[in-house]
């Protein structure tokens, strides 16, 4: 089908070479030959009167005539996908809908695990991947790339339907046998011991406490840098270090590993984790029934204890 000269076929193809940047990629996302992309291209080039790429050393570069076609093509695509093609029923117990969400190892493991086991109850045949925090979230949900983010309320973005899930709250944890770590944790004691701390994504982005602190001009003693909150646990047993964890994922691993809570001395506020999806999947049947899944999960979890224990010492 021609739209004003312009075979509308090409724009899955444009859409995949500015996603991927790569000829061999983009055709294999696509699922066309090398041949087929090479000269699906030359017609795209022809029609826009322009490169749309250009080489430097190994590294393709878009111009900017294509820079400033990738967002209208994708949301033209999204359209489509959203308003024509999506609008069949959906039957969760025949569905093969495979679901990319964004979010953290803490939501994985203490809210997330529990979705998993469920879809796997009410539809055998739908899976998931789950993705690591990225640079980049409310670029991936625009394009349509993830199905759901999850991600504290502090980072959500205004661009796209979010819809709270659990209330969180941050605690200070170290080795049940770590004698440093006193009863009652001063500001000045938390600021001079060693700590572990988790940095997300590519460009290191801090953690709630960390953002805390740097916004104040301070700056902690880091010993251990780790990417997920889960890895936290390994480098606080047995030694001196402390960290910054969400309660109710000191209270996962405390089966695992000797850990004891120490209130923070810190004035930071709870989060909530905050479910967001792309805004032209409002209507899709398939995320309207996962988003209702996932509320009804996080509406069943109990809040953990606030108040610090300790273990004893032998």
């Amino acid at each position: 089908m021609r739209f004003k000269g312009l075979d509308l076929n090409l724009l899955v193809v444009l859409d995949a070479l500015l996603t991927e940047r790569g000829l061999t990629a983009a055709a294999r996302r696509i699922n066309l030959s090398q041949p087929a992309m090479s000269a699906a291209v030359a017609r795209l080039r022809d029609y826009f009167h322009d490169e749309l790429f250009t080489m430097s050393g190994r590294e393709r570069i878009l111009t900017p005539r294509a820079e400033a076609l990738a967002p209208a093509v994708r949301d033209a695509l999204l359209r489509i996908q959203g308003s024509i093609i999506s609008w069949d029923p959906f039957n969760p117990a025949q569905s093969d809908r495979r679901f990319r969400v964004i979010l953290s190892d803490f939501v994985t493991l203490v809210f997330f695990e529990k979705v998993v086991e469920r879809v796997a109850r009410e539809a055998p045949a739908v899976s998931f991947e789950l993705l690591p925090i990225d640079d980049s979230p409310d670029e991936l949900l625009r394009r349509g790339d993830v199905d759901f983010l999850i991600l504290p309320d502090l980072f959500k973005s205004s661009a796209h339907s979010r819809v709270a899930l659990f209330d969180e709250t941050l605690v200070c944890v170290g080795c049940a046998t770590n004698k440093q770590l006193p009863r009652q944790l001063t500001f000045e004691r938390y600021m001079s011991m060693k700590h572990v701390s988790v940095k997300f994504g590519r460009i290191l982005k801090p953690s709630i406490e960390e953002w805390f602190l740097l916004e104040h001009g301070l700056k902690r003693r880091v010993e251990v840098a780790v990417q997920g909150f889960s890895m936290i646990p390994p480098m606080v047993s047995g030694t001196d270090r402390i960290a910054t964890m969400p309660l109710r994922l000191v209270k996962h691993f405390e089966k695992t590993f000797p850990l004891q809570i120490i209130e923070l001395p810190l004035p930071l506020p709870g989060f909530t984790e905050t479910l967001q999806w792309p805004a032209l999947h409002n209507s899709d049947p398939a995320s309207i029934w996962m988003r209702e899944i996932m509320l009804q999960e996080a509406s069943r979890m109990a809040t953990p204890r606030k108040t610090p224990e300790r273990r004893t010492r032998s």
